[in-house]
């Protein structure tokens, strides 16, 4: 099957960094062929192995660029470029560390997400949440969140204010990623509050094969060395991770 990966890169909150990172991580990671493209509004120091196309137009307000991720959705359009069949959409904060080859395939007539809700929980116990930062799609079927959501921009923003309620709203078919292939650096390797100061973030198992970042810490954050807050407060990391230094360098990072 055809192996497509997509990310997406607006503002400046990642540098080109991120988009390369996570090229060289999912290089590592795919098995044979495959494409990897960045949806950006600009590609300054990208990859020459990426392609990059502007993210589509799909009729957004400038607040709605900082506030919820609601670009993703163009990423639903019925013509996405020359693109066909499913695409595995990632996060560029995300670490990939494991093969993911089975994220393509996984359930090939439904949307599959992240379960962000709540993490570390037993999933039967809790209702299940979606999450956007990492899922699989048909690219072209789902077109009719777009032509919903322009038809009601402003209400539908203002009633879920994340792109991802909204979708979990709209799609009639969502399947959940296994446990363990995704995880939450917050809520699975990061130390309680005291404990941060002294010890070093739990080195994820073998069984992982995508860390998911959601807010504050970022991944640089844990790459970079530095006294300072590096989560909401009280939470502090007081050096970098080996293990997350290793990783970004290793896949072309810079520091």
């Amino acid at each position: 099957m055809n192996k497509t990966v997509l990310c997406m890169k607006w503002g400046n909150l990642y540098s080109s960094d991120y988009v390369n990172v996570l090229y060289n991580a999912a290089k590592r990671n795919i098995t044979g062929d495959f494409r990897f493209i960045c949806l950006t509004d600009k590609n300054d120091g990208i990859n020459i192995n990426v392609e990059t196309y502007p993210i589509p137009d799909i009729g957004l307000e400038p607040d709605h660029w900082h506030h919820g991720a609601w670009p993703k959705i163009s990423i639903f359009k019925e013509n996405l470029y020359d693109l066909t069949g499913h695409a595995l959409f990632i996060d560029l904060d995300t670490f990939i560390m494991g093969s993911i080859d089975e994220f393509f395939n996984f359930a090939p007539n439904a949307i599959s997400v992240i379960d962000v809700g709540p993490w570390g929980k037993d999933t039967l116990a809790h209702e299940r949440v979606v999450g956007t930062g990492i899922f699989c799609f048909e690219i072209g079927k789902y077109s009719h969140f777009v032509s919903n959501l322009q038809n009601n921009l402003n209400t539908l923003v203002n009633q879920h204010e994340l792109e991802q309620v909204y979708v979990q709203e709209i799609c009639e078919n969502i399947e959940f990623w296994p446990e363990p292939w995704v995880i939450s650096y917050k809520r699975s390797l990061r130390q309680p509050i005291g404990k941060d100061l002294i010890f070093s973030p739990t080195k994820p198992g073998p069984q992982t094969k995508v860390i998911a970042f959601h807010g504050k810490p970022r991944p640089i954050d844990l790459v970079t060395k530095g006294f300072y807050n590096r989560d909401r407060f009280p939470h502090f990391l007081l050096r970098s991770v080996d293990w997350a230094r290793d990783y970004w360098l290793q896949n072309g990072g810079s520091l």
